[in-house]
Order: structure tokens, then C-alpha cells, then sequence
């Protein structure tokens, strides 16, 4: 029996174990107290961080790579939830409306390449952003689930449908079959890896184990995939909502994304960063990207990527 396969086993038993009547499923919320030392490992291996794909270099002798992403959820997460509040729909509309635009102008502007993940019923329900997002010819579609669903509450042959479906539709409306994923509220659930590694995803950009770009494990073995990790701290959407706890002014905000790319510079690493139109696209906050640019650009030796040449990049550079 292979290493892996007998972790896997291992997993699947314990699963057995947290469903049952038994002392550990008495306690759920706490169940690692009950594990053994192979449980733990089996539990924590399901998917984990591989050897680092940092290069020696960036292309052109750049000092860091510069990777900007924009998850154009809209109104999908408001419909998902089965409560599609017609106000709160309309704050999600006003991402395809205004807010993409906006942030497309801005990026066309600079002459920036940036990766746009997106759900396939927001270009259902707003076809026309594709153009918008086309028009330059330079931007990456990613896949972003088909409805902002949350992975982790489905089974495995349904999200395997849905990002098969959305990968199908996201292919038919851009003309392009896209090569990168990333699960909608970065929720990435223990079959999802297996999944997008089956459709013949490139690279993730889901998880958090690193500054720098890293291989996907899969119960110890090494994927081929390419893992670009995101992080919350660099996200606009958990402190950016006004009626939320934890609201952030946008320029205190912009602040935190000015220190992470001074630090990945001064480490010659990656800067990637995550918005969404609907949010960063307002008037307030557009300022965020545009006083962040204008910092960037400032400093040179910087090389603006999409996802996908990153990750090309990065492959190429390790033999994978």
C-alpha cells in the first residue's frame, strides 16, 4: 500500500469516527483532543504546503512579482444564501455596473494585467463585463465557482459539477478555457484539490501557507500544482463593509497594502492582493489601487503579472 494511500485511509477513518456515537463525536468541536499522532498527521496532510517555487529571479531582473486579482462575486453570494434581498442584490449589481469599470479603467490605464476570478451566474446574469474585461486583451478569467458556493458544505460529486459546469461556462463565454481557480470565500474543502487538479487546473489561489508562490501536497505527495496564496489581510472584503465590526477607513486600509509590498520588495517575493469590484470599486476606495499603483511604479524593478504568467513563470523555473 502506498504512503498516501494509507493516509488517505486514515482520514477516512477518523471521519468514521467523528460520525459516530462514540466519546469522540461527544465532543465535536474539540475533536483533535481524541486523535492519534497518525490522525493528526492524516488530518493536517490531507493538503499542505510543498517546496517553495520562489525563483532566483523575476522576469527582466524585476525585484518582485506584482499579482492583482479582483473576485467579481456581485450579487451570487446575496442569491446563493436563498434570501436575495432585492437591496442587497443591488449593492452586488452595482459591481458589474460601476465598480468593474472602474477598476478596469484603472488597470488599462497603467497598461496592468490583472486576474479576474469570477463566478459563472455573474457573467450570467451581466454578460457584458466579459467585453469590458477583454478589451485590452492583456487580463486572465479565472474560475471562481459557480455561485459563490461554499465547497465544504457540499459532497464531492456536486462540487466537482459545479466547477466543471462553471470551468464549461466560463470557456464558452470568454472564448478562452481558463487555467487558474479559486474557491469562492477561499473555502477549499478536502476533495477539492483532487477535483481541479482532474479538470486541469494550472494553479490555485485559494489557500494561505506562504508569502511566496509553493507546490501543492496531496496526503504528503507533491501535486504539480502550483499554489498562489492569498491572505485576509489582503482582502478588501473583511474590512470593508460599513454596517460590519470590524470596518477599516480605506486609507488606513491602503496603509497595510503599502507595507506588504514595501516588505515583499525588500524580500524580492510576490505582492498579490485581492478585491472585489463591488467593494474597492466605490469612489472612496478606488483611491486604495490608485495611491497603491502610484507607490508601486514609484519604486521599479517591479513586474506586473496576471496569475497565470506567474505561475507559468514559476513552473517553467522549477521543471515542473
Amino acid at each position: 500500500m502506498t504512503h498516501a494511500r494509507s493516509r488517505s485511509l486514515v482520514w477516512i477513518a477518523v471521519l468514521g469516527l467523528l460520525a459516530g456515537a462514540g466519546p469522540r463525536a461527544q465532543d465535536a468541536t474539540q475533536f483533535g483532543l481524541h486523535l492519534s499522532e497518525a490522525e493528526l498527521t492524516a488530518v493536517a496532510g490531507r493538503v499542505r504546503a510543498g517546496r517553495s517555487l520562489q525563483p532566483a529571479s523575476w522576469p527582466d531582473g524585476a525585484r518582485v512579482a506584482v499579482a492583482l486579482s479582483f473576485d467579481v462575486d456581485n450579487d451570487t453570494i446575496t442569491i446563493r444564501r436563498g434570501n436575495p434581498s432585492i437591496g442587497a442584490m443591488s449593492q452586488g449589481e452595482y459591481g458589474a455596473r460601476v465598480g468593474l469599470r472602474r477598476v478596469v479603467d484603472l488597470m488599462d490605464r497603467h497598461a496592468i494585467p490583472a486576474s479576474f476570478f469570477i463566478p459563472a451566474v455573474s457573467l450570467i446574469l451581466a454578460p457584458d463585463m466579459v467585453d469590458v474585461i477583454q478589451a485590452s486583451g492583456r487580463h486572465e478569467f479565472g474560475v471562481h465557482g459557480w455561485i459563490h458556493e461554499l465547497n465544504t458544505e457540499l459532497d464531492a460529486e456536486t462540487e466537482r459539477e459545479l466547477v466543471r459546469r462553471a470551468l464549461s461556462y466560463l470557456e464558452q463565454a470568454t472564448g478562452t478555457r481558463p487555467v487558474g481557480y479559486r474557491a469562492p470565500s477561499w473555502n477549499f474543502s478536502p476533495n477539492t484539490l483532487s477535483i481541479i487538479r482532474g479538470l486541469g487546473f494550472l494553479y490555485d489561489s485559494s489557500l494561505m501557507a506562504d508569502d511566496r508562490p509553493y507546490e501543492l501536497l496531496a496526503d504528503g505527495e507533491p501535486t504539480g500544482m502550483v499554489e498562489l496564496p492569498v491572505e485576509w489581510i489582503l482582502d478588501d472584503a473583511p474590512l470593508m463593509n460599513p454596517r460590519g465590526s470590524n470596518y477599516t477607513p480605506p486609507r488606513e486600509l491602503l496603509q497595510v497594502y503599502l507595507d506588504e509590498f514595501d516588505k515583499a520588495y525588500e524580500e524580492g517575493t510576490m505582492f498579490l492582493l485581492t478585491t472585489h469590484p463591488h467593494i474597492i470599486g466605490h469612489r472612496s476606495r478606488i483611491i486604495i489601487l490608485e495611491e497603491l499603483i502610484a507607490h508601486i511604479q514609484a519604486k521599479g524593478d517591479v513586474w506586473f503579472a496576471t496569475h497565470q504568467q506567474v505561475a507559468e513563470y514559476v513552473k517553467a523555473r522549477a521543471g515542473m
